[in-house]
């Protein structure tokens, strides 16, 4: 099974950080596809790669032998050509511990999922070395951002990165403060904010509103900051002005969604 490591920002020989990764199988006229967000420890033949939540897969049957190989391959050369190098050995699952307070816990938060728009396009054009200078400058202004509104940072994912806040309204600020930030880089985001409650079992996160969170995050256009209902329902009608986007199916979500974008 052909597996692919993002590095991103970070280079293979470098220990402890989250990025993400795909696998990608064929058996006859099916083709089997697994991503998610990771986390690396160690280096060289010693690296180990843990799945950071439950990885997302998909089914495609293609019905012919012929079409499955095409469409494996077209998958493997879209990898290689977005900043993935080939990982070897098994992505394991998060190593669990007998420690009680790994049990699972219930959680409500608002999630914010923050990516930038084009960046393989800017990366291509940048080069490696600016790319990775401006990188550590964007996750900088995030990370700054997110330390004013006391966000937590869950998980980085290449271009990308997942946090979670208390209030809605604190999410909402942190999403127009990043975008004013990072527009100094010449960087434009694009924002997705959900509400809901999730599990915690230790520092692992599991639970469907991150998957709408990042479904939110995907109708956004480049600048665009999209809440769901269940954002914009919680939060006083005077604190932030919305304009009502409209119902959407949601990749993968069950029911449709009305998303708003902020006004702020």
């Amino acid at each position: 099974m052909p597996k692919f490591l993002r590095i991103g920002l970070h280079q293979s020989n470098v220990s402890g950080y989250t990025s993400k990764a795909w696998c990608i199988r064929r058996v006859g006229s099916t083709v089997f596809l697994k991503w998610g967000a990771v986390e690396v420890h160690g280096v060289g033949d010693g690296r180990k790669v843990y799945w950071t939540l439950p990885p997302r897969d998909k089914i495609i049957r293609c019905g012919a032998e012929q079409r499955a190989k095409d469409y494996a391959k077209n998958a493997i050369a879209r990898r290689r050509n977005h900043r993935y190098e080939p990982l070897t050995g098994n992505i394991a699952n998060r190593r669990k511990t007998a420690d009680r307070s790994a049990e699972l816990k219930q959680a409500l938060a608002t999630i914010l999922i923050v990516d930038i728009v084009r960046s393989t396009e800017k990366a291509a054009r940048l080069g490696d070395s600016r790319w990775t200078q401006v990188m550590k400058h964007y996750y900088a202004a995030v990370r700054r951002e997110l330390k004013t509104v006391r966000g937590k940072e869950i998980v980085t994912t290449g271009d990308g990165l997942l946090a979670t806040f208390g209030a809605p309204a604190a999410g909402v600020r942190c999403a127009t403060a990043i975008r004013e930030a990072v527009r100094t880089l010449g960087l434009e985001i694009r924002v997705g904010l959900h509400a809901g409650e999730y599990q915690v079992s230790g520092t692992e996160v599991i639970g469907l509103a991150f998957h709408i969170g990042t479904r939110v995050a995907a109708k956004a256009r480049a600048g665009e900051i999209l809440v769901s209902s269940a954002v914009r329902d919680l939060m006083a009608p005077s604190e932030i002005r919305f304009t009502d986007r409209g119902t959407h199916q949601l990749k993968g979500v069950p029911k449709r969604w009305r998303l708003y974008r902020v006004e702020h």
